[in-house]
């Protein structure tokens, strides 16, 4: 041990110990709420981040775009998220419906008999498509089959492009409707890539009405533009 130095003036010194003192268990649960409720707030800005541009993407089309670019189409208000059912391809392959979501998609509805109003639309549906050009890998062309009637071979072959699926009736009346007087196979109907149904195009669809449905899906896909990737 070290000799103190005897021309050293001050008095010895007891030894000192410094004693911190321990935070009180409401203290404790005070820090942990804080810390909790940072990370919740965290949590909630990155969601909105990553929300924003659909958002702002649906607030411009629906909101304040100007009147005189109306839509042809109508705004389905509330939007209906595309079904957890079970639907069917023609190679009698079951198809969860809401595995379409991540693509737009328009969709036409019909008997499987298909008489030659549903071969026009069916025909003008892959033409309004194919007028897409570069947009169009961000669509897919949706036949839902509403009976058990088997599609005609003759059309078939044009059919390659399409996505034919069969639906029971009853679970597609529960999620896609006609306007007032109307059959569901009288429309298109255009569901987003999150999978919601979100406007129908009215009745009749024909060679008159096809440029003006066109004129709406173009201005969609401009408008999702910065958060709609084409393909799965």
């Amino acid at each position: 041990m070290a000799q103190k130095n005897p021309t050293d003036p001050r008095p010895d010194q007891p030894l000192g110990l410094t004693v911190h003192t321990m935070p009180s268990p409401g203290e404790v649960m005070d820090a942990d709420l804080k810390r909790t409720r940072a990370g919740r707030w965290s949590m909630l800005a990155v969601l909105l981040v990553c929300a924003a541009p659909v958002v702002a993407s649906y607030f411009t089309y629906y909101v304040i775009r100007p009147q005189n670019q109306k839509s042809y189409g109508q705004l389905i208000q509330p939007t209906r998220i595309i079904p957890e059912i079970q639907a069917v391809d023609l190679n009698h392959q079951p198809v969860a419906l809401h595995s379409l979501k991540k693509q737009w998609l328009l969709i036409s509805v019909s008997s499987g008999a298909c008489d030659e109003a549903c071969i026009e639309r069916l025909y003008l549906q892959r033409q309004v498509l194919t007028a897409l050009g570069r947009e169009r890998e961000r669509f897919d062309w949706v036949w839902l089959i509403n009976d058990e009637a088997e599609v005609p071979a003759e059309i078939r072959p044009g059919l390659s492009e399409a996505m034919v699926l069969r639906v029971k009736a009853e679970e597609l009346k529960a999620w896609l409707e006609p306007q007032a007087g109307q059959a569901l196979s009288d429309h298109w109907y255009l569901v987003d890539p999150m999978g919601e149904w979100m406007m129908r195009f009215p009745a009749p669809i024909n060679k008159e009405s096809v440029p003006r449905i066109k004129r709406d899906i173009e201005r969609l896909l401009r408008a999702s533009a910065g958060w709609d990737l084409p393909g799965r």
